[in-house]
């Protein structure tokens, strides 16, 4: 603890809390709750704490930076990074850097205020979330960021709180499936999660099922599969499942590229051709689609331009502007797999 000047941090000793904590319970955040916030202006009025109004004011300066945050994913190697962000990260530095904003990237914590911190203390002046793991667990977080007034853009599902831009991932499923269908499969397996839980896959899975619908066609329970994410070696256990189930299908739409990626290893170990025996279509169009053995017929997601309009959105906000969530057109792009 300091000799000299009372300073937030001493509060904070004294409290066992974050000088973060400190700095927004004396703001009135809503991020902190009213026993801790009267627990800590207890201490400072017992300490003769007085707010330094000019280190204030240059706390609320813009630092020109902004913080990009990433959702911890399960990956095959140590990047933890889904390689789809990793290309939507490179649309996003390269607008930023249009703008003359610099760019933190972090991995998020949802466990802690690692959101608020980063306005407290300038280092950024707004906050670009790429993914969220469980969206329904994820709500309570969001919700605090809009409650305190946090300027942030999400990627992803359009509902929910804030603002988000997103492809128009009914659609893609929809055109997925349809493709399919046209080329003569009948039955058609689905991987990805439907639930709640992942409100992207689910709304794949409802294109999906808006296209057997055109053709006549009710959705077998029996060729949904679930997965808890879309590593690879998840695609290849869910195929191997509905292989190892004697379910017949000559289609399969996995909701993410590294989904079908997997089922595709899954089916040659098995024996089956691709496309003869099973067409697969993924969805992200990432790069390793255009490489794959047999090249990935997917669902394009624009990340140049989803890059852009993420920037564009969070300066606006900044600027205090009003901003409208945003759904992007994706397209089919096909190749050797369908």
């Amino acid at each position: 603890m300091s000799k000299g000047k009372v300073t937030s941090f001493d509060i904070a000793y004294r409290a066992g809390v974050s000088q973060s904590t400190v700095s927004r319970a004396m703001s009135g955040s809503p991020l902190v709750s009213q026993d801790t916030r009267e627990h800590i202006l207890a201490i400072a009025r017992e300490m003769n704490y007085t707010v330094d109004k000019s280190a204030s004011n240059l706390r609320r300066q813009h630092s020109a930076t902004l913080a990009v945050l990433i959702f911890e994913d399960p990956t095959i190697d140590d990047s933890l990074i889904n390689p789809f962000f990793t290309t939507l990260l490179g649309a996003i530095l390269k607008s930023a850097g249009q703008a003359n904003y610099d760019v933190l990237v972090s991995f998020q914590q949802f466990n802690t205020d690692w959101h608020a911190a980063y306005l407290d203390s300038n280092k950024a002046d707004g906050l670009l979330l790429l993914g969220y793991g469980d969206y329904v667990a994820s709500q309570g977080v969001l919700e605090r960021l809009a409650e305190s007034g946090t300027k942030f853009v999400r990627w992803g599902n359009l509902q929910g709180s804030g603002v988000s831009i997103g492809s128009d991932n009914r659609q893609g499923g929809y055109t997925a499936t349809r493709h399919l269908l046209q080329r003569g499969a009948r039955r058609i397996a689905f991987i990805g999660d439907c639930s709640e839980h992942s409100p992207e896959f689910r709304e794949r899975y409802l294109g999906y099922c808006d296209a057997l619908a055109e053709f006549g066609i009710e959705p077998d329970p029996a060729l949904q599969v679930g997965v808890a994410d879309s590593m690879e070696v998840m695609g290849e256990r869910a195929t191997q499942q509905l292989l190892e189930s004697g379910a017949r299908f000559d289609g399969l739409f996995a909701a993410s590229d590294l989904l079908a990626i997997g089922s595709i290893y899954a089916l040659h170990s098995a024996g089956r051709s691709v496309p003869d025996d099973v067409a697969v279509v993924g969805f992200d169009d990432m790069p390793v689609a255009r490489y794959h053995n047999p090249p990935l017929t997917t669902v394009h997601q624009d990340t140049k331009r989803a890059g852009q309009v993420m920037v564009e959105a969070i300066l606006a906000l900044i600027k205090g502007e009003a901003v409208e969530s945003q759904q992007m057109a994706s397209e089919l792009v096909v190749r050797s797999s369908a």
